[in-house]
């Protein structure tokens, strides 16, 4: 078992106080049976739970297949009602597309339900890693909030770069992306032309370099994602869309991310140099969390190829 499932200061069964005005989650139909949970653009907060990222689910004849499960056991319990507003058929399945907090810190919950809990093998792996100071960084975020919380890597693992899952009819395929935070990986549903890209894609928010990303992955595996042509899209943030929108916004961004900022940085150009010139790029200006992250995020894809 591992050290962190755990932690002495976490109390089960403990909820907190409701907050007025908190939100929960609704099931957003994408096609029949196939349903997203979009969470605000904005950070984690008590308000939301930490669910400020997207999940959705899919009803099957078997039962529903959960993508990714909240970032506590009130997120997981959130939604779980949005769930149940929709069928009453048991989780039968729980598929984490990341190891970031709220990809994952609800399997505990569903867990206990009955639910299997899976995930690539590099993605539970990373979830194990960073349990302890996820906890801690929710818990900032949340405080009270995240009582009853426990860390619960997925027991079930993956093996290989893909695995093709089938339940109830539908065909899963989960692909590694590695790019926002290592072990990210999508879930593509051939079938319904429908893929949940986790965190590879945000849409009406700027996406972030996160110190673990590589920008690298991310414009390699959105190539492949595009490749798949998918007809609509769950992105890690934001509404749900087509192919043409997450190009726009996440394709494009990663394209110059690549190209401009690291092309400068195996010329040799000084960081200073790079961030200024490309720091007002009105094609991405409007998405939000732009003036907060594009500089960073520039500083950190020139490290990334600075070490090249």
């Amino acid at each position: 078992m591992h050290k962190y499932l755990f932690l002495p200061f976490l109390l089960v069964g403990l909820l907190a106080a409701p907050i007025a005005h908190a939100f929960q989650p609704r099931a957003e139909k994408v096609v029949d049976n196939v349903y997203a949970l979009i969470g605000p653009l904005g950070q984690r907060s008590p308000e939301n739970d930490g669910l400020n990222a997207n999940s959705g689910f899919i009803v099957t004849p078997q039962g529903v297949i959960l993508i990714d499960s909240g970032a506590s056991r009130l997120g997981a319990e959130k939604i779980a009602t949005a769930i149940g507003k929709v069928t009453d058929k048991p989780v039968r399945w729980v598929i984490n597309t990341g190891s970031q907090d709220h990809r994952w810190l609800g399997n505990d919950y569903f867990a206990g339900q009955g639910a299997e809990v899976m995930a690539m093998q590099r993605t539970a792996a990373t979830q194990a890693e960073y349990a302890a100071q996820h906890m801690t960084s929710m818990t900032r975020f949340l405080g009270e909030r995240m009582r009853g919380t426990q860390p619960l890597p997925a027991p079930k693992t993956l093996a290989g770069n893909a695995a093709v899952l089938e339940l109830g009819g539908e065909t899963l395929m989960l692909t590694y992306t590695d790019a926002h935070f290592p072990g990210d990986a999508w879930v593509w549903l051939p079938k319904r032309g429908v893929i949940f890209s986790g965190d590879l894609v945000f849409v009406d928010r700027l996406l972030g370099v996160l110190p673990w990303s590589s920008v690298k992955h991310g414009q390699q595996a959105f190539q492949a994602l595009a490749a798949l042509k998918p007809v609509h899209i769950v992105p890690g943030h934001g509404r749900v869309c087509d192919l043409a929108q997450a190009q726009r916004e996440t394709g494009d961004y990663y394209d110059f991310l690549v190209v401009k900022v690291g092309g400068a940085a195996m010329e040799m150009e000084s960081l200073t140099a790079t961030l200024d010139r490309y720091q007002d790029l009105p094609e991405f200006s409007h998405l939000y969390n732009y003036e907060g992250l594009h500089r960073a995020n520039m500083s950190r894809a020139f490290t990334e190829f600075e070490s090249q």
